[in-house]
């Protein structure tokens, strides 16, 4: 059953409109708690799994196992939110990373959501986790499963980030290091160059766009957005690190920023008409 009834419906029956107007306000609330307990869920129930077959898998095969089990428990839930219809998703350009090689995958990083987005979609991502959580018996279960990289020690997270690419895996890191405001001016650290450069592999940037700051920096967890909110995700330029790691950096940083500034340009002329068209 539709909770949303086509326009013309809506034209032709006011009461009903009416009355859907009033279930949409409990309606939104329910997602937003509901999509938070359903990740939580999930989350802890594919880390009980997975530490039943670290346990008992040979470690390479519980390695695949473990990466495209979390790819699986992220398009799943993304499906979910997707089909309450307040939350519409487009990224699909991901998906022509799946049959390249080791490269290093670089978004803006506007939302908590983004490694999600990002994991749903590719089957061999390596993400560099807190160590607090792999250590953690029951939160880390997935992470060692699928031989996460531990952030605790600058050295130790290099090599183990080269190993794993020079085996043919897709690196995740955000060169802002923490999220970021959409559309701001963004500040890239060089971990993720100078790992390119050992490793010897190129650095894809993918460009995240939002309509709104939910589950952004300074948005509270609980505050409900105005829905629909909408993702997006494309590719963006591909990098070599062959020379100077800061030269990189630098010309990654002005792309992403140039990027966003443009998105941002084109969003705000889209509002604007927007609210032209409806005066």
């Amino acid at each position: 059953m539709r909770l949303y009834p086509t326009a013309p419906l809506m034209a032709t029956s006011p009461r009903i409109s009416r009355i859907l107007g009033w279930l949409r306000l409990p309606y939104e609330y329910l997602v937003l708690y509901g999509g938070l307990l359903l990740f939580i869920m999930a989350f802890f129930a594919w880390s009980a799994v997975a530490m039943l077959i670290y346990a008992l898998v040979p470690r390479g095969v519980g390695v695949r196992w473990g990466r495209r089990g979390a790819m699986l428990m992220f398009r799943s839930y993304l499906a979910v939110l997707k089909a309450t219809g307040l939350v519409k998703l487009d990224l699909g350009a991901l998906d022509a990373l799946r049959s390249e090689g080791a490269l290093i995958i670089a978004p803006n990083h506007p939302t908590l959501i983004d490694a999600v987005l990002i994991g749903s979609r590719l089957p061999r991502i390596v993400c560099i986790m807190k160590a607090g959580i792999q250590d953690n018996p029951v939160l880390g279960g997935a992470a060692r499963l699928a031989a996460y990289i531990r952030d605790d020690l600058p050295l130790s997270m290099i090599r183990s980030a080269t190993a794993a690419l020079r085996s043919g895996n897709q690196l995740l890191m955000f060169p802002e290091g923490t999220r970021t405001k959409p559309y701001t001016r963004c500040q890239f650290k060089g971990g993720y160059a100078l790992i390119a450069k050992t490793a010897g592999v190129p650095v894809q940037t993918v460009i995240i766009e939002t309509n709104s700051m939910f589950l952004g920096k300074g948005w509270p967890l609980l505050r409900k957005p105005a829905f629909p909110v909408i993702f997006t995700a494309r590719l963006g330029r591909r990098f070599d690190v062959n020379g100077d790691v800061k030269a990189t950096v630098a010309d990654m940083e002005r792309y992403h920023c140039d990027m966003l500034a443009a998105a941002g340009s084109v969003r705000a002329d889209s509002r604007k008409l927007a609210a032209q068209a409806a005066a």
